[in-house]
């Protein structure tokens, strides 16, 4: 008898075990579960929610990797200890130096984001009684990624267990759930630690530490930590160029900086036909129509220049896709099967809301520079009512198409 075969065996044999459910989510990680359908008819396909959600896990790889590169680049870049990448391939980028930094403050994220949620998830199946739901899969990677890296590691575990009790297992578990629990996460943070969320200090490994050194009076110097959003926010001039902002050379969360590996997971996902590209594309067009409006509120003179929203306003329309989270939250967030809109046409209504929401509250909101994970929050609630009155004026089309054939 083989390994699989036993271990079957052994699930067999201690059916009706509190700690069971742990044990098949274990057990069914590798192996599919020993049992078929009896009678009716069932759709037969070769993905299940498992396979699903390691599908997006693979799609968030290639962010958490270069991820953990760019946290060291920016940490020496910040020091004067080396100089520019010179690009995405850049010699003083994809060095073991920027892998070493990048492991020793972004693994420890990815462990405590996993061991706290998926414990979490255990004892709710164990106490429940029922087998242990995959979602937390993709939501334990997408936590250390959109999170500042020196983010404190109790810090994350709490707001981790509010945002998988709170934001999720009170709702009834995977599928019953009306938040993205990853950013249920991260407003839980934003609200509860603002001063570790916001800032131009949070960005860049050493910034925050550094910062109370000179504070309590060592002669060293500071690190200038601030995001694009931040700078251009305070009406400051920008260093980097265009580039740097596409290959994500930038500071940022963790796993949002790169536009060019989101773009690839995000073709990855539509191929695998597991993200949805109508609020993919619908989201842009609504960040791109609302950073129209500003443009043009700019350009007609409407406002000051020495306001202070007229940084954000000013900034070109179509830049606002490669700076901050808004291609991240559109790609990885916004295309939760779960809470996102069902309908063909709700998910347009939805994703494009999304992106105007979301540069909306950037511009608005100097304090902090970024409305993606709120936008895509309140979108959360709203979906069941897009999607309500989206059948319910089909349902009417039909009834006058109907009436009319009677006539």
């Amino acid at each position: 008898m083989g390994l699989k075969e036993s271990l079957h065996s052994f699930k067999e044999k201690n059916k009706g075990k509190k700690w069971l459910p742990a044990f098949s989510a274990l057990h069914t990680f590798l192996y599919l579960p020993n049992e078929t359908t009896h009678g009716g008819t069932h759709i037969k396909a070769a993905d299940d929610l498992k396979r699903t959600m390691n599908t997006v896990i693979m799609a968030l790889i290639p962010c958490l990797i270069f991820g953990m590169f760019n946290a060291g680049y920016q940490h020496y870049l910040a020091l004067g200890e080396i100089e520019s990448a010179n690009g995405f391939l850049g010699a003083s980028f994809w060095t073991i130096d920027n892998l070493i930094v990048g492991l020793w403050q972004v693994l420890p994220l990815v462990v405590v984001s996993y061991g706290v949620g998926l414990g979490i998830e255990f004892l709710f199946a164990i106490i429940k009684g029922h087998e242990v739901e995959e979602g937390y899969l993709v939501t334990g990677m997408l936590v250390p990624l959109i999170v500042p890296v020196d983010i404190p590691l109790w810090m994350l575990a709490v707001a981790v267990a509010f945002g998988v009790v709170i934001g999720k297992e009170v709702f009834g578990g995977t599928g019953m759930n009306i938040l993205n629990p990853a950013l249920t996460i991260r407003a839980f943070l934003f609200f509860a630690y603002p001063t570790w969320m916001s800032g131009d200090k949070v960005w860049v490994h050493g910034a925050v530490e550094r910062d109370r050194m000179i504070a309590a009076g060592q002669n060293l110097d500071a690190i200038s930590g601030e995001t694009i959003l931040g700078a251009y926010a305070q009406g400051k001039s920008v260093v980097y160029d265009y580039w740097d902002m596409f290959w994500g050379l930038i500071p940022g969360s963790v796993g949002e900086t790169s536009k060019f590996l989101i773009i690839i997971g995000a073709l990855f996902l539509i191929f695998t036909k597991i993200g949805s590209w109508r609020i993919i594309v619908s989201t842009f067009v609504g960040a791109l129509s609302m950073g129209l409006i500003f443009n043009f509120i700019v350009d007609s003179g409407w406002i000051a220049e020495t306001s202070k929203f007229y940084g954000l306003m000013s900034v070109p329309f179509w830049q606002h896709l490669i700076i901050g989270s808004i291609m991240f939250g559109a790609v990885y967030m916004a295309t939760d099967p779960v809470t996102a809109s069902q309908t063909n046409k709700g998910k347009w209504i939805y994703g494009f809301l999304i992106g105007f929401i979301s540069i909306l509250i950037r511009v608005f909101n100097p304090a902090y520079p970024e409305g993606v994970f709120l936008a895509i929050l309140l979108m959360n609630v709203f979906a069941p009512t897009i999607d309500h009155y989206v059948i319910q004026a089909n349902v009417k089309s039909r009834m006058k198409r109907l009436k009319a054939k009677v006539a």
